[in-house]
């Protein structure tokens, strides 16, 4: 007798109203912290995003996403992929169903480019796809500075307005970094405000956002969604409630920082990659842009 055949892999899009309420249920059965309810509630689930699940009765037993991505690589666009939600059950482990998962969304890739951040306990599984391991770097620098001028008013991400524009300003404005970044984000950015995982959104002027937060006396600035240079250094005492001794990035700041020094490794998620030739020279993708 030959084993039962696995289940066939269903796409799950934007308009996929029941299936995504399936894939709502999975995920935090397998990332525990995740979610996507709140973050679909929103309306951020677009074409650019597509789930390939694995169904048993009704409900997602193993999955794998693809996020489209615009990607930037020393100023150079490159059109790519993201994978993302990757896992199976805890009841359905064993049985090569993330193989199976992670096989329909590299297929929907095509030949492009495909990157992923994944936890440093599965990274003997992404190797037997064809991706690398690639080293992530943080920045900081010292800096002095005190709480000074109009405080910058904070955003709340549950209002649409509020998201709309942050869509464009991705979309239209100047990357945060250009040695390894992208353009158009911003649905990635509203999934970590979703699951309350997003330092504030703080607004400077209409045209420039910063996601940032003051612990103990360092300056965390996560991303900078703007339309066109400004004076970060000059507009820092409008994002701090008490003195700060430095601050660390949450990109490569060749733009906005090009003194900042290297500060370790980024040990939080490992990046692999697969087809995307990567630059050696220290860098970190924007950690909002990680899916």
């Amino acid at each position: 007798m030959g084993q039962n055949p696995l289940p066939s892999v269903t796409e799950i899009g934007p308009r996929d109203t029941a299936m995504q309420s399936a894939f709502c249920d999975y995920v935090p059965q397998v990332f525990r912290r995740a979610g996507f309810r709140r973050w679909f509630e929103w309306g951020e689930w677009d074409d650019d995003y597509r789930a390939f699940a694995l169904f048993e009765d009704g409900r997602v037993v193993a999955n794998a996403s693809v996020m489209r991505m615009r990607l930037l690589l020393e100023g150079r666009a490159v059109p790519a992929f993201q994978l993302g939600a990757v896992g199976c059950l805890p009841s359905h482990r064993g049985r090569g169903l993330s193989r199976v998962v992670m096989n329909a969304a590299l297929d929907a890739c095509g030949g492009a480019p495909v990157l992923l951040f994944a936890n440093p306990n599965v990274r003997q599984f992404y190797p037997r796809f064809g991706f690398q391991p690639w080293k992530q770097t943080l920045f900081a620098a010292p800096h002095e500075a005190v709480p000074g001028g109009t405080p910058a008013p904070t955003l709340d991400l549950a209002d649409a307005k509020v998201r709309a524009r942050l869509a464009t300003l991705s979309r239209e404005g100047l990357p945060v970094t250009e040695r390894f970044g992208a353009r158009g984000y911003s649905t990635i950015a509203t999934w970590y405000a979703a699951n309350d995982f997003a330092r504030p959104l703080r607004q400077l002027s209409d045209d420039a956002w910063v996601f940032a937060s003051v612990e103990g006396d360092t300056l965390y600035l996560d991303d900078i969604f703007t339309r066109e240079p400004f004076d970060l250094r000059a507009q820092l005492p409008r994002l701090i409630d008490r003195p700060i001794r430095s601050i660390h990035f949450g990109f490569t700041p060749e733009r906005w920082w090009p003194e900042a020094v290297e500060a370790g490794e980024d040990t939080e998620a490992d990046l692999f990659v697969r087809d995307l030739p990567l630059s050696r020279d220290a860098h970190r993708f924007p950690v909002l842009a990680h899916t």
